[in-house]
């Protein structure tokens, strides 16, 4: 996708310039820059009555400004300004927070990028001050990375029970600050919950609601490593894949009893096609995908037992194939989730198919999700 437009507080307050438009994130109004102290990271706003306010630029959002390297507006973003773990957020009524809980009133298709209609979302971990990692604290914030608009909620797990962090309406491709985590804080965010509700305000083709239950290795926070240049922000920032996230966490279900049941049952599902993909440098080389999406069309009405006896079948049939093609590589693209699909292939491998050489395939090409099979 293009450049993520920049739309909440971080990375805005760099670009304000005298005459620009702000809205105050902390109190109702706004007015015109009249004058830029770089020096205190201050600007003067003169309000509709002509007064001159000083204000921080953190505390104020450019508004009707266009993005140059997207060309549409850049959109508002809202502060949750309640306590995060002692209570649920209660959002005060003003007329910052009601244009976050009401959709952009603008014409259909409003803030649509090219290939924003496959639904992505992430979260986004900053500290406040990164040489600090040991006592700083985190700001969260959620990125809406698709043309949807989505309500969202926010959960934690503290002794069995989900508490609401924040929630709300969050507009097609803009960013949002949720939360503040201090350091004390991070422990009751071992485990949390992520749900997403998609939809337009036209014709479009429904999206299923996105319900995840992240683990946070909370260890990670007090890494400078885990904080990484990203497509969204200027500054680095510990990137989870809402989505990405969702889909582990299903395969993870999968018992060792479920995949003993599957893989010695009669039944089984339909295999419409093998995907087979020779490298074009390397011809002596075969590819095969094993990602659930490459095999079937859909997944409606298939359990991830199914699945996984699928891609394992899919495995075995691939192996039955190139038998006596003694030299032959093969490349098993298994993606690295929670290993439960690689764990099965090694152990295939290692009782199955004992005469058979494997090795993690090319870490440059395939990262830790593959597995490179050589016929003996």
């Amino acid at each position: 996708m293009s450049i993520f437009p920049t739309s909440g507080v971080r990375g805005l307050y760099k670009i304000m310039k005298k005459g620009d438009t702000v809205r105050f994130l902390n109190a109702v109004g706004g007015g015109t820059i009249t004058r830029v102290d770089d020096k205190n990271n201050m600007v003067y706003v003169e309000d509709e009555d002509g007064f001159e306010i000083p204000t921080l630029m953190r505390d104020c959002v450019v508004i009707g400004a266009v993005s140059k390297e997207t060309n549409f507006p850049r959109k508002e973003a809202v502060k949750s300004t309640q306590s995060i773990v002692n209570k649920p957020i209660t959002l005060p009524k003003s007329e910052t927070n009601s244009a976050r809980t009401t959709p952009h009133p603008q014409g259909e298709g409003w803030g649509e990028v090219s290939g924003g209609d496959t639904l992505r979302a992430v979260l986004a971990f900053f500290p406040v001050e990164i040489k600090q990692l040991q006592t700083t604290p985190y700001d969260c914030y959620l990125v809406n990375d698709s043309n949807y608009f989505l309500y969202y909620n926010l959960l934690i797990c503290n002794e069995g029970n989900w508490k609401p962090v924040a929630n709300g309406l969050i507009e097609p491709n803009t960013q949002e600050e949720l939360c503040s985590i201090t350091k004390d804080q991070l422990n009751n965010w071992e485990e949390i919950r992520v749900q997403l509700l998609p939809f337009k305000q036209k014709a479009y083709t429904p999206q299923k609601p996105v319900d995840a239950e992240i683990k946070l290795n909370v260890i990670r926070f007090f890494k400078l490593h885990s904080f990484i240049e990203n497509e969204y922000f200027d500054e680095p920032a510990m990137i989870v894949d809402i989505l990405e996230s969702q889909q582990k966490s299903k395969l993870a279900e999968v018992t060792p009893d479920e995949i003993k049941q599957a893989l010695f049952t009669k039944e089984q599902p339909s295999r419409p096609r093998i995907v087979k993909k020779a490298a074009p440098q390397r011809p002596d080389v075969l590819e095969i995908d094993l990602h659930i999406n490459e095999l079937v069309d859909t997944t409606a009405g298939m359990s991830n037992a199914d699945m996984l006896l699928l891609q394992i079948d899919t495995f075995h049939k691939t192996l039955e194939e190139n038998k006596n093609r003694k030299g032959q590589k093969i490349v098993f693209i298994h993606g690295k989730g929670e290993g439960v699909l690689r764990a099965e292939i090694e152990k295939q491998l290692r009782t199955r198919y004992k005469t058979y050489y494997f090795q993690d395939a090319s870490f440059r090409e395939y990262g830790f999700g593959a597995t490179m099979v050589t016929i003996k």
